[in-house]
């Protein structure tokens, strides 16, 4: 049996990421090992869900880290880690000192869902062979326009992309 939080069976009945070399190690594992996970990041849904808050809350004012941590159950340490991730992307800044806090520096309207993915999850094709902005060639492929997982993997970034384009931080808050 694999415990939680490790490489799991999918609804569908399919082992994404699962062989005996990686068995029982934490989902972060593969993305070190240069395997890419089907699911968000606990870093990325945090990001979201303070984004969210703070799109909601923020009304031009700052809003605290002890204040998001609290209302969106966020561990603090961990959400200072993203947001100040999110200050280096350019999607936030921050002021210090009483009544400091984090801020958006664009309308949430403004704020494209594909950019906050990328820079909290990094690429969004599950492939790098089908990535846009991260291409490599798959070391075991030896043609691409033939490969019928590249084919799929296309559509499945296509379809991913749709969704994220279309939608922004507005959506979320």
């Amino acid at each position: 049996m694999i415990s939680p939080g490790f490489c799991q069976k999918a609804e569908s009945g399919i082992f994404f990421n699962c062989n005996r070399h990686f068995e029982n190690q934490p989902v972060a594992n593969y993305r070190n090992k240069g395997y890419i996970s089907q699911m968000l990041s606990k870093r990325t849904k945090y990001g979201l869900k303070a984004l969210a808050f703070i799109a909601r809350n923020c009304e031009g004012n700052p809003v605290a880290v002890s204040e998001i941590a609290k209302s969106e159950n966020i561990p603090q340490k961990f959400l200072e880690s993203i947001l100040l991730t999110l200050r280096k992307s350019g999607v936030l800044s921050s002021k210090k000192g009483k009544g400091g806090g984090y801020y958006l520096l664009k309308p949430p309207e403004e704020v494209p869902m594909t950019d906050i993915i990328r820079v909290l999850e990094g690429p969004i094709a599950m492939l790098p062979c089908v990535s846009l902005n991260y291409y490599e060639k798959c070391a075991d492929c030896p043609n691409e326009q033939t490969c019928k997982v590249n084919k799929l993997m296309v559509k499945v970034r296509d379809n991913t992309l749709e969704v994220f384009r279309n939608n922004t931080l507005a959506d979320l808050a």
